[in-house]
């Protein structure tokens, strides 16, 4: 450290480090700033930094924290603090700094540094996230210049998997099959070129509330364990999930799906919903929107689930408004999906009409515990593409310990499918086609905040691969890096964007 800021702490607040660094400017000093995740500190990492700093005389490095570093299964390998902790101890460091949000363009303007430090693979302004394009744009916005170091280059992604794999064994053999024959440029090529297809989605809207206490003990007077209430947040679920996912990548995404009578509901389904997605809501009289609360401990440990729900069937005269509205709109469409949980939105003659229309079909039917039993895929006498979960395929053939391999074969000549897929949650995923047959796709990521959100973002991406007609293999590991993404959030509080899915595929890939 220098002796000018020896005086201060080497890891600071950002709102501290704004403070700090007035003071230098205020002498003439030249601040450089740089940022990155660092996960793993490496040679390249000491030539930037040292390179970075002789532009120079205070040296400033933020770093993305755990919570927006998407850059694959199990990253960041060392958490935030640590990573601090690593970067400070580096004498070519000056200040150390935890960011608050996902870029560094926000930080660029708390901070005002003189100098914003890139290393020379950033050149063109050009990166999967589009940011240093907008760092860029802030750093001169303030009378800043971006310069590009140009000394040699690691990946810490590439070093990661090689040498400090989170993979098993069998992922990693997976993996190294795959590489083979797709990169994350192709992959990520394949899924630009589907931002003009035309989807569809119909289904029942779920609103997820989750509720987190703090068990307090047993009530004085009953064998009540009592709670102190701490927070809750709320995310769209069921339809309304898959649609904010495949609007990341389709620009024209229709939902379609019915609500109850509150307006509360209705106001916080739009409100949440992406901007891109077209809706046609039907009311159903005297009934509610489907909520499903959960009410969880301060660890996440679920405790309790609360549904409230009407799984009545539509009235004829709403059936016949959602069937005309179906039998109008579909020849507008490439791609149907009906994302069926058995809450009473899709009825048999909308299964019907769904099976019997042009589009591409892709179908997901949800065997939960409000339906089990009532709600099996074979409800749909034929589809282009089912994707379901081992046990709602075992439930569907009635078969507990037949090989699953057999199963898929039966279900899709039963189906008359031309594509399958069967979620097999830490196991990954079996996905058979018509053209290429059985192909096992290996799950990325062992780390599960929640599972909830992950089936539906692996029928999402999977559906729009099937639907361009892309390989199996393909099919199933898309959406397994899709459900990879997912369970690290809770619930569907986030969708899988653009952005985030190609960080995720390029990371795995390298």
């Amino acid at each position: 450290m220098s002796k000018e800021s020896s005086q201060y702490k080497k890891i600071q607040t950002l709102d501290a480090l704004a403070v700090i660094l007035q003071s230098f400017r205020g002498e003439k000093k030249t601040i450089v700033h740089c940022h990155g995740v660092f996960d793993l500190v490496h040679p390249g990492h000491l030539r930037y930094f040292g390179e970075a700093k002789s532009f120079g005389e205070v040296l400033v490095v933020t770093l993305s924290p755990d919570r927006f570093v998407n850059k694959g299964p199990e990253r960041p390998v060392f958490n935030q603090n640590l990573r601090a902790e690593a970067l400070a101890a580096l004498q070519v460091v000056d200040f150390v700094a935890i960011n608050d949000t996902p870029s560094a363009v926000e930080t660029i303007l708390r901070l005002q540094p003189d100098i914003y430090a890139k290393g020379s693979e950033y050149k063109g302004l050009q990166d999967l996230t589009g940011n240093v394009a907008k760092e860029y744009e802030a750093i001169r916005s303030i009378g800043g210049e971006m310069v590009f170091t140009d000394d040699i280059t690691f990946s810490s992604t590439r070093l990661l998997n090689d040498y400090f794999s989170v993979f098993s064994l069998g992922a990693e053999t997976y993996l190294n099959d795959f590489r083979r024959d797709y990169t994350a440029d192709r992959v990520i090529g394949m899924f630009k070129s589907l931002d003009r297809m035309r989807v569809l989605i119909v289904g029942d809207t779920i609103i997820d509330e989750y509720h987190f206490c703090r068990a307090m003990g047993l009530a004085n007077k009953s064998a009540t364990i009592n709670a102190r209430f701490l927070q809750s947040e709320s995310h769209l679920g069921g339809a309304c999930a898959l649609a904010n996912h495949i609007s990341n990548f389709c620009h024209q995404t229709h939902l379609v799906t019915g609500l109850g009578e509150n307006e509360d509901a209705l106001e916080f389904v739009t409100s949440k919903l992406n901007s891109n997605v077209t809706t046609e809501f039907f009311i159903k009289p005297k009934a509610m929107t489907t909520v499903k609360r959960r009410f969880l401990d301060d660890s996440r440990n679920r405790l309790f689930e609360l549904s409230f729900l009407d799984d009545q069937p539509l009235s004829t005269q709403l059936e016949q408004q959602v069937l005309k509205h179906l039998l109008e709109d579909a020849p507008n469409f490439d791609l149907i999906i009906a994302a069926d949980f058995g809450h009473g939105f899709i009825n048999p003659a909308m299964v019907d009409l769904l099976c019997s229309l042009q589009p591409f079909f892709a179908v997901n039917a949800q065997t939960n515990s409000a339906n089990i039993g009532f709600n099996l895929i074979t409800k749909y006498p034929e589809a282009n593409y089912v994707c379901i979960d081992e046990r709602e395929m075992r439930l569907a053939c009635h078969e507990r310990f037949r090989p699953i391999e057999e199963l898929v074969e039966d279900l899709a000549e039963r189906m008359r499918v031309s594509v399958l897929s069967v979620t097999q949650g830490h196991h990954g995923s079996t996905t058979w086609s018509a053209n290429s047959g059985i192909f096992q796709s290996s799950a990325f990521t062992t780390e599960a905040v929640d599972a909830i959100g992950a089936g539906d973002a692996y029928f999402a991406l999977s559906s729009l691969c099937a639907a361009a007609g892309y390989p199996a293999e393909l099919i199933g590991f898309a959406g397994n890096c899709a459900g990879a993404m997912m369970v690290r959030v809770l619930g569907n509080a986030e969708s899988v964007t653009q952005e985030k899915f190609y960080q995720f595929v390029s990371s795995v890939l390298k």
